[in-house]
Parts: structure tokens; sequence; C-alpha cells
């Protein structure tokens, strides 16, 4: 949430240069990307999110995150966090438990000015039946041959977060290591690098969010034994090999507002807007090579000690089901989020209210988090963090 500190306008000698570097590497995305062949949907778990305040906002974070899950979201407000330990963590379950995500950070003061993050997901279907060998050579079936395997992916998250100037301009980076596997049968490991920039002037915050900005690659290997391999021809299905898989460039861009209302009351609105560069997406705005994602969120607090949250993303054009079949019509549809949160002295829990699936069979996922604060100094102006 948005942290509430006295803020000084950024020189404009260091928003120049900081400008600079990110239209540098931004132009050098198109080089980037014709040079290589990318794979639409890759690493897609790290696009999920964290943070059941994050989920429930819709994932428009990217300007006014400012806690421990800044290291995932975007790295530069790592700065938002005090010069204390704090540690965040979250457990959710989707499709009735048959996919679990779990996320743990924590998030140390280097210098006064300076915070890193480390941050590590997984996310994984578990005790998947192995039917590879469920029929004998003479046609029986046997359930003894069936055994159980699991498909998860994990990311360990390195942030780093240093003022740019001033207080009023953050940058922040971070460096992922990927390992995917899929029982005995396949793994990949893979690298990528993250960029983030954060700038504050007076109740506005901006942010910016380059994800992969260097093209992450996940190198995957598999590996069968001749039995498994024979079996899987014989079903018609084809033994892959070993192969490289690349995860185009992301660029989120989001700006945020705080209301004070008054003493005790305050209202935060954020919007952002994801800009993917592997092709025609099934998003609001959808182009070759850019596609661009909307998605806002709004939170309002009493006190920074209850907090009320809603958020609208994931717009997509959707098949209209009732309309005739020589004439299909398509229709928007999108996924709305609510969510509360509490925090009393150095403890945070928060929960989010999120739809998963369609928003016709409305899957909906309870979702919580949980943030500490170890050892926590008053700060020298005497207000709280966030």
């Amino acid at each position: 949430m948005l942290k509430r500190y006295p803020i000084r306008s950024a020189s404009g000698r260091s928003f120049r240069n900081a400008t600079a570097l990110v239209l540098g590497l931004l132009l050098l995305l198109p080089a980037a990307l014709e040079a290589q062949t990318v794979r639409k949907y890759s690493n897609e778990f790290l696009s999920i999110g964290i943070g059941a305040r994050n989920f429930a906002m819709a994932g428009a974070s990217v300007a006014s995150t400012g806690d421990v899950t800044a290291g995932y979201w975007n790295p530069a407000g790592l700065l938002g966090v005090e010069p204390d330990l704090q540690i965040g963590g979250m457990h959710a379950e989707y499709f009735a438990g048959e996919a679990k995500l779990d996320y743990g950070s924590i998030v140390l003061p280097v210098k006064e000015t300076r915070r890193l993050g480390i941050s590590l997901i997984r996310f994984g279907v578990d005790d998947i039946p192995n039917t590879l060998f469920l029929f004998e050579p003479d046609g029986s079936i046997n359930y003894n041959n069936i055994t159980s395997f699991s498909v998860a992916d994990y990311a360990l998250i390195l942030s780093y977060a240093q003022p740019l100037g001033n207080k009023g301009l953050r940058i922040g980076g971070s460096g992922k290591v990927i390992y995917r596997n899929a029982g005995s049968f396949a793994e990949a490991w893979g690298f990528g690098f993250d960029l983030g920039l954060q700038y504050a002037v007076k109740n506005w915050r901006f942010g910016l969010m380059a994800r992969d900005i260097t093209t992450t690659f996940n190198a995957w290997s598999f590996s069968f034994t001749e039995e498994e391999a024979q079996v899987l021809q014989s079903t018609g299905n084809s033994v892959p090999e070993s192969s490289m898989e690349l995860t185009a460039p992301r660029i989120i861009l989001g700006a945020a507002y705080r209301w004070p209302i008054s003493e005790s009351f305050g209202l935060l609105a954020e919007a952002n807007i994801d800009l993917t560069t592997d092709g025609k997406r099934n998003v609001l705005l959808s182009a070759d090579p850019v596609s661009a994602d909307p998605h806002l969120g709004i939170e309002a607090d009493y006190k920074d000690f209850i907090f009320l949250r809603a958020g609208i993303g994931n717009l997509q054009r959707a098949v209209d089901e009732e309309s005739p079949v020589d004439a299909l019509e398509e229709r928007l549809v999108l996924q709305p989020n609510l969510g509360l949160g509490l925090r009393f002295k150095g403890v945070q829990i928060d929960y989010a209210y999120t739809n998963i699936g369609s928003r016709e069979n409305l899957l909906y996922s309870h979702i919580f988090s949980l943030l500490l604060d170890i050892n926590k100094k008053p700060s020298a102006s005497g207000e709280s963090g966030s």
C-alpha cells in the first residue's frame, strides 16, 4: 500500500537520466525480439501474481507497491520498507485444490537508503497419476503400475533498490532463477532480469516495470527411459527433444493517486496497463507485436488499520454463446476482485476474493497473505510505513 512520508521533487537531471535509461532499453526490444524466436505465454506462472492485496486490486500495483511484495511487482518499491526486517508469505489453491501457489519473501536493509529482497515462488500440481504402464503387454489392466508425479514451477527472485537522485525517484532491479520440472520426465533452468522505476510527487505515484527486459530463457531437457519412449510412440505421441524457450519482455506502466479524505480516512486509486511484446493476445487492445491489457484497483483505508479493496482486470472479448451459430457475436467480459486487509502492530493480514476462471463459471478463490515487521524501529518523522 502507499507509503506516507515527506516527498521531495526529483531533480530534473535525475529524472531525465532515468527516462533516457528506460527509453534506451525499450528501443532495444524490437531488435532483441527480431533476433530470437519467443514462445507466447512462456513462464506464465510468474504472471499470476502474489499477495492478497495485489490480487484484490487486480494487480494494479506497480506504482503504489511499497512492501515486501515489491520484489515481484516492482523492485523499486522495496524502498517503501523502513530499515527493518520484513517478511511476507502466501498460500493459495486453485481448481478445488488441484493447483497450489506458495510464496515467501524477505526484505533486508543494505544501507539506510538501499534494500535487498529475496523471494521464492512455487506453483505446482501434485499427485498426478502416471498411467504409462497401466496396460500390461497382454492388454490387461494393472492398477498397481500407476505411480504419481508432480509438475511444478519455481522462481528465486533477488531484488535490489536504491534512490535515484532523491526520495522522489527510485530504481530497482531483479535477477530471476527459474526451475521447472515435470516429474522425472523433464526439467528446465532459466534466467532473466527485471527493471523497475517509481516516481513520487505530492499525492501522485508513477511506476514502470520492465519484466524479462533482456528476454528470459528456459533450457529444457527431457529424460525418458527406452520403455517409456516406446509407450509414447506406440500411442501416437512424439518423444520431446531438448529445446530453448524464450520469454518476451513485458512493460507495465502505472499511475496512482491518494486522496487524504480526512485524518482517519484515505482513498487510493491505481491504473496499470500491461504491454506484452509476443504478438496478439486475447486482451482489450490486441495487436502485433504489442498488445495492451489495462487493469484498475482502488483501496480505502481507515487509520492505516483496516483496508477495503476492489479491482477490475482481465478484460477480454468472448464469443456470446447465446448468439446464432451462423452469426456469432463477441462481448466484453472482465474479472472482478474484492479484498480486505488488517494491520496492527507490525502484523498485516490480507484477504482477496478473486475469480481465476471464466466469469460465467464463477471459479472464485479465497487468498490470504501475511506480512510481518520484525524489530520495527520508530521512523524519524513519527509516521508509519506501509
